[in-house]
């Protein structure tokens, strides 16, 4: 059973939100304003939120028969049996519900304003997958990714650990972003099959794989573009960054179906890697 909830979190993409936490960080450091407590409760915030959304994925997928035993993707465990879907939905809830515990918190550091912040970030993650207009079903969600896990996050941790928004910070929540995005692409283009069969609109679908494929080549190569200007000095980390994505983006336009489970791990650890990477040039 422990397993179940352990898929269903989706590891392989936690390293999403983790990224956008860690490159702030890396900001803060530079500027000298990092400070250790609240740094941490952002990042436990992000990763609550998006196990929340993950949650809330599986069980309205399922509930509106988006999701079909034998997919092509990890197992789902509402859909295959082995979680019923009042566990999921409680499971959902109770997590965002720490989610926003951990959120207020923030509100010692960041002023009140961020109650509307952390309503915003509540209610997005609910409306990827819960509607009334999902986001994941009409083809936003990479847009979703993108703000949610690159701008929102990165300019928000920076912001309550400076007290202030910074253009390069915001550069670099677009970086990051982008790469988010990308991991959504994969999984996508390797639903692709599967979501058209029961109506789910993903970019994917409604344009296609190949246009797919080149926007996650574009997104990696953009982000690329952007740090590379800001690391002037350690052009090392962006090159390194750019070929791995260029590796990444020539296996996921040759293989289908399961055999692109991997890649949503790959790209995802890709992302989190330049974040270290970013943090580690910050402090040295």
């Amino acid at each position: 059973m422990i397993k179940c909830w352990i898929e269903a979190m989706r590891l392989r993409t936690l390293p999403v939100s983790i990224a956008g936490v860690i490159t702030a960080i890396g900001y803060n450091v530079l500027d000298g304003t990092f400070m250790a407590l609240p740094a941490v409760l952002c990042l436990v915030f992000a990763v609550l939120a998006q196990i929340a959304s993950n949650f809330a994925n599986e069980y309205y997928d399922y509930r509106d028969g988006l999701d079909r035993p034998g997919r092509e993707g990890p197992r789902r465990g509402v859909t295959e049996g082995d979680i019923s879907p009042r566990a999921m939905k409680a499971a959902t809830f109770a997590v965002l519900g720490v989610a926003c515990v951990v959120g207020c918190s923030l509100i010692i550091w960041g002023g009140w304003w961020l109650l509307l912040a952390g309503t915003m970030i509540a209610a997005g993650a609910m409306a990827y997958s819960a509607g009334p207009y999902p986001l994941s079903r009409h083809g936003f969600g990479e847009v979703a990714v993108f703000f949610f896990f690159g701008i929102i996050p990165v300019n928000l941790t920076y912001y309550i650990q400076a007290g202030t928004f910074e253009t390069d910070v915001f550069w670099g929540s677009v970086a990051i972003g982008l790469m988010g995005a990308n991991v959504l692409i994969v999984n996508n283009y390797r639903d692709a099959d599967d979501d058209e069969a029961v109506g789910k609109n993903t970019m994917a679908v409604i344009f296609g794989r190949r246009t797919a494929s080149l926007v996650y080549l574009f997104d990696g190569l953009v982000a690329f573009c952007i740090i590379m200007s800001q690391l002037a000095y350690v052009q090392g980390i962006p090159i390194v960054y750019v070929l791995l994505h260029i590796l990444l983006w020539n296996f996921l336009r040759s293989h289908r179906g399961a055999a692109l489970n991997p890649l949503l791990g790959m790209t995802a650890v890709l992302m989190l890697a330049y974040s270290i990477a970013f943090l580690l040039y910050a402090v040295l």
